[in-house]
């Protein structure tokens, strides 16, 4: 069976959730491979409204749910999540939510470092969610991160302990703050414990049976690449590889269970918090854009930056993530503008630049070259098939195609589910 890879092609928040939640209802299982619960979903279901921050998207659909170990845990930050689904309804249990126990923990710790580095960085502000996203990946890679499966240990916990606090007291001296209260952080592990390990288990022996019994899969990607930590505009990323080869090792799974790479791209931008975004319209047009969109951050509430379509930056980001195809979401945001603009290419310096640079000087400074086209009145709200859209509107959506080197798969027009244009089906084998 072929399996499906979901991220984002852009910063973030391009509507995964909606259609990682489209795609659920057909795969055996939905596993999230990176990132932690600075990531946020919206899916609309009737006349519900599910958020979502660590959970995969296809748990509300009950389909099996796995969290991989490229994922950072808060396990408090879990507890809560599963408590407000099943307020709504939704059945969470072992037989459909699946922990990896090689899974490492966000700590109450690494929230406070979060936040004490953010507040003394003065202008080199990065915008973090204050989660404590990044410091705990630091842990992870310093050999010092407490994982879930610790939690069934906590009596042998100590040698970990002597190497966490090694560090981390000493940054907290640096910022004035007392060290770690040791009998303070293994009451609260031991309080959290039973919930956790009642999920907990070896997700890459599940996944390899899953597999090896030809169910589809369907990896749900956090964040977009253009916040990868290798291919983002950095430092203004996330602390996690956001591209798609990210899947096997944050699954456990080997790099040919990734199958069809569904990039999820809106029809014009947006970015939440600080660093580059040469498309940024801080006009009308982008106040339309933003409350047409309803563009305010499903984890932060933060207002979205707004700007034109950049099709120099979804290019390269379908490069380095290896896109099979896009799903253009948002669309209907579109309507009624007389006139759109494409972002495709950039000047610097007086060269012209078909690519992003990499050094954050050069991405601050650089100019959009922007291609107009006409813009239609018509309404693409709810539209399902090609001949519900105006003449306009499939063009712009051909010369995307043709900008970003990569065809569309989907297109979004509305946060309906339904409201879905298949042009290709990503699950077909």
């Amino acid at each position: 069976m072929a399996n499906v890879t979901v991220i984002g092609a852009q910063w973030g928040d391009e509507g995964k959730g909606k259609i990682v939640d489209w795609l659920a209802e057909r795969a055996d299982a939905v596993i999230r491979f990176q990132g932690g619960h600075n990531a946020g979903h919206t899916l609309v279901i009737g006349e519900k409204v599910f958020k979502l921050s660590l959970l995969p998207s296809g748990i509300v659909r009950g389909t099996f749910s796995v969290i991989g170990n490229g994922v950072v845990l808060d396990p408090w930050a879990l507890r809560d999540e599963v408590a407000k689904l099943r307020g709504q309804g939704v059945e969470i249990t072992p037989d459909n939510l699946a922990v990896a126990d090689n899974c490492p923990l966000i700590l109450p710790f690494h929230r406070d470092l979060d936040a004490l580095r953010e507040d003394a960085s003065g202008q080199g502000k990065i915008g973090t969610t204050r989660r404590g996203i990044g410091p705990a990946y630091e842990d992870k890679v310093g050999r010092r991160a407490i994982r879930v499966c610790d939690l069934a240990h906590l009596d042998a916990l100590d040698p970990q302990l002597d190497r966490l606090c090694a560090h981390h007291d000493a940054l907290r001296a640096g910022f004035g703050e007392p060290p770690i209260d040791r009998a303070a952080l293994l009451a609260e592990l031991a309080e959290i414990a039973p919930f956790v390990l009642e999920f907990a288990q070896p997700v890459w022996k599940r996944l390899g049976e899953i597999r090896r019994a030809g169910a589809r899969m369907l990896f749900e990607g956090a964040q977009g690449v253009l916040l990868d930590v290798d291919h983002g505009t950095y430092p203004f990323v996330t602390s996690s590889n956001t591209v798609t080869g990210t899947a096997s090792g944050g699954s456990g799974l080997g790099p040919q269970a990734s199958g069809f790479v569904l990039g999820i791209v809106k029809a014009y931008t947006t970015r939440v918090g600080s660093g580059p975004f040469p498309t940024e319209l801080q006009d009308e047009v982008g106040q339309r854009l933003g409350e047409r969109g309803h563009e305010f951050g499903t984890v932060t509430g933060r207002q979205r930056r707004c700007g034109w379509f950049d099709a120099t930056l979804v290019r390269q980001a379908c490069a380095v993530a290896g896109v099979t195809g896009i799903a253009l979401t948002k669309l209907d945001v579109l309507d009624g503008f007389a006139k759109l603009k494409i972002c495709t290419g950039y000047r610097l310096n007086g060269k012209v630049l078909d690519y992003f640079p990499a050094h954050a000087g050069d991405q601050a400074a650089v100019q959009p070259i922007y291609e107009e086209m006409d813009g239609w009145h018509e309404s693409t709200a709810g539209a399902r098939s090609w001949v519900d859209l105006p003449a306009q509107a499939i063009k712009y959506i051909k010369r995307v195609e043709e900008l970003i080197q990569c065809p569309v798969a989907l297109v979004s027009t509305s946060p309906e589910r339904e409201d879905t244009i298949l042009v290709r089906d990503p699950f077909a084998d």
